[in-house]
């Protein structure tokens, strides 16, 4: 995985292979374009296949987390390293549109999803439509008590079409999604961490340091059990009850016959603090 400025945001690294992602166009609200979603599934992806990240960090910088899409128009800041190319297509007709979601826009909180890595979203400030949904698509979200988030899609007559909907129920249960969306609401804090869209509100100055404390801890976790886990957490949340079995017992499967399972149980035994990770020992990001 690389470190750098690309479109829109970049990237550092933090030890124990913490990738922390800051949007940095404060004066865009770090409004989303094409270009730089692009770059965040290309980067997505090379967290997914590099063994030295454990544990990615989103965040923004200014009064917002992500204010949701940059419609003006306007180009990238210069200096701005681009992953990956453009891919021409948008919302010309019909079509256009449908193409554009499904293989432009959707495929970024696909790639999210998808990633076996532990995810956290530290929300500074406004999250909204493509900020809300990036947002929960992350395993855990702690919140700025600046904070203020929601789909907001309904104010301009248009519709949370990168999967904003489906994360609601997921979160919410059909009747405060319908609620929360037919209302075009967007919540304070604090409001969001009792309907559980967030798991804890911090005082802004300490944000940034809970959110890494929250990474780290996760970092030193046994990493193939967590990674297997949170698949079969996801996946059970839309399978019944015998294909959840099932896919626990073939992820045990794996699991159980792990070292760090092996060091898990002797750590027990020796009433000592497991030392898991040691097949990452010496593993960096981009190393």
């Amino acid at each position: 995985m690389r470190a750098g400025s690309f479109r829109g945001f970049e990237v550092a690294f933090h030890d124990p292979g913490i990738a922390l992602v800051t949007f940095n166009q404060p004066e865009r609200l770090n409004g989303m374009t094409q270009g730089m979603k692009r770059d965040l599934i290309e980067t997505i992806t090379q967290a997914q296949m590099d063994d030295g990240v454990r544990v990615l960090v989103f965040t923004g910088t200014g009064r917002a987390f992500s204010a949701g899409d940059d419609v003006t128009g306007r180009p990238p800041p210069s200096g701005a390293e681009q992953l990956v190319p453009d891919i021409p297509g948008g919302h010309r007709d019909a079509m256009g549109t449908y193409d554009g979601l499904r293989w432009l826009s959707q495929p970024l909180n696909v790639a999210l999803r998808n990633l076996d890595k532990l995810t956290v979203a530290a929300i500074n400030g406004v999250a909204i439509q493509t900020g809300f949904s990036l947002a929960l698509c992350c395993d855990f979200r702690i919140a700025s008590s600046d904070a203020r988030m929601g789909s907001g899609t309904l104010r301009f007559g248009l519709m949370p079409d990168e999967g904003g909907q489906f994360l609601l129920v997921q979160l919410l249960g059909v009747a405060r999604a319908m609620d929360f969306l037919m209302r075009n609401r967007i919540v304070p804090a604090h409001e969001a961490l009792t309907l559980g869209l967030v798991h804890q509100v911090v005082p802004p100055e300490e944000l940034h340091e809970r959110a890494m404390d929250l990474a780290r801890e996760l970092a030193e976790g046994p990493q193939v059990a967590m990674r297997l886990l949170k698949r079969s957490v996801y996946n059970a949340a839309e399978t019944s009850f015998a294909q959840a079995l099932d896919d626990i017992a073939a992820k045990t499967a794996v699991s159980d016959h792990h070292e760090d399972a092996r060091e898990g149980i002797a750590a027990f035994r020796e009433k000592r603090a497991p030392r898991f990770n040691a097949w990452l020992e010496g593993k960096r990001p981009g190393g």
